[in-house]
């Protein structure tokens, strides 16, 4: 109760909107703080079961300048319950929105779209919107074309765009992505299928006018087997371009191996690399210790386990020293932990099993390294 309201309204903006509702009742000093703008910054709405908000809180949620909306998506109920939180937060109209993640919970009905949330969302922007985050990776179903270039349209001040969710196909086409990239003219954090890049879109994310870009997530699955590969060169010059680039490649299991080689460029600025195809990795593994040696920083493998897989994992500490977190889910030799832990000195996460074990496998933390959870918080 020392503590001055100011640090007090901090803490409470990182509470979820229920956990703010219990805050209210502890007591007047309490309930008069939670009535601060601070208060209301960062607020996380649940919208499952059929909750509903209290209206004595439709009034606060205008301050909300980051909001992330979860909801379960098996009951219409919670879909309303979602657009009427975000309606209330730009109700004013003043720009306070800023931030927008979307994230669902449970079993996505059978046959459902999304249409109901995403055109209830564009609906909502209509009336204007200062969002400079929109954060859509947590939704199940398939982003359509029309919907991104609405919302590109009606927030030209994005500077952050993740829609790399994962659906089981790509909807959106390169022309809906540079339409975008045309509109929103600051944006400089992308997070998309690499089913929708081309040429085209590396010659506009190039030209001379655009912010640096800074970070490009890509998921890469099934859809990669209808377009026309990336060649290295122009990974090449998009790196020229933008020096401080870096990459976070993610491969689906609907990947064809085939197509695997092809989307490990060795120009990629690759920060963090997913290798989620349960495939043999070998020559994959080998790819990335002799493209990547000198960005990689993050490890993820779900592979099958061999003596020729610990072989490479071994060969890879050795080279790609600046690592920090590496994940393997099959069961490695004790020779490949004691690799990790002996070459990178980074290293302060890892999940490297020489038994199995039930899931979800538990990671190990060696030390925590407050450069890198400062590093992850600006990225984030």
């Amino acid at each position: 109760m020392d503590l001055p309201e100011e640090i007090l309204a901090h803490i409470f903006s990182f509470l979820p909107l229920q956990d703010k509702c219990n805050a209210f009742t502890v007591c007047k000093a309490w309930s008069y703080i939670m009535t601060h703008p601070s208060s209301w910054k960062d607020t996380e709405v649940r919208c499952e079961s059929g909750t509903s908000v209290p209206d004595r809180y439709s009034a606060l949620l205008p301050l909300v300048r980051n909001l992330k909306l979860r909801m379960c998506l098996t009951d219409p109920a919670n879909r309303k319950t979602a657009l009427w939180v975000l309606r209330q937060a730009v109700a004013r109209g003043d720009g306070c929105l800023e931030g927008l993640s979307i994230s669902c919970v449970g079993n996505t009905p059978l046959f459902y779209a999304g249409q109901d949330l995403q055109q209830g969302i564009v609906d909502i922007l209509t009336n204007g919107s200062s969002l400079t985050v929109l954060d859509l990776r947590g939704v199940p179903f398939t982003l359509s074309d029309s919907f991104v270039r609405s919302v590109a349209m009606l927030c030209p001040a994005l500077h952050s765009l993740y829609i790399n969710n994962h659906s089981l196909v790509c909807g959106v086409n390169a022309e809906t992505l540079r339409q975008a990239l045309k509109c929103c003219r600051s944006l400089n954090v992308l997070g998309v299928f690499q089913a929708s890049l081309s040429q085209d879109v590396f010659k506009d994310l190039m030209l001379p006018e655009r912010p640096a870009l800074k970070k490009l997530e890509l998921r890469c699955e099934r859809s990669l087997k209808y377009t026309i590969p990336l060649c290295d060169q122009i990974w090449l010059e998009l790196k020229q371009r933008h020096p401080r680039l870096w990459v976070e490649l993610e491969l689906d299991h609907t990947l064809p191996e085939l197509h695997v080689p092809g989307v490990l460029q060795p120009s990629i600025p690759v920060r963090y690399l997913r290798l989620l195809t349960w495939t043999l990795l070998l020559d994959e593994v080998r790819i990335v210790r002799q493209s990547y040696a000198n960005t990689l920083e993050i490890l993820e493998v779900q592979t099958v386990p061999s003596a020729e897989l610990n072989a490479e994992l071994i060969a890879l500490a050795k080279q790609c020293v600046k690592l920090q977190e590496v994940h393997c889910y099959c069961v490695v030799s004790q020779e490949v932990i004691t690799a990790f832990i002996t070459n990178c000195p980074n290293l302060y996460r890892y999940t490297l099993k020489t038994n199995k074990e039930p899931h979800p496998w538990t990671s190990t933390n060696l030390k925590c390294s407050c450069t890198t959870l400062q590093s992850n918080q600006i990225n984030l």
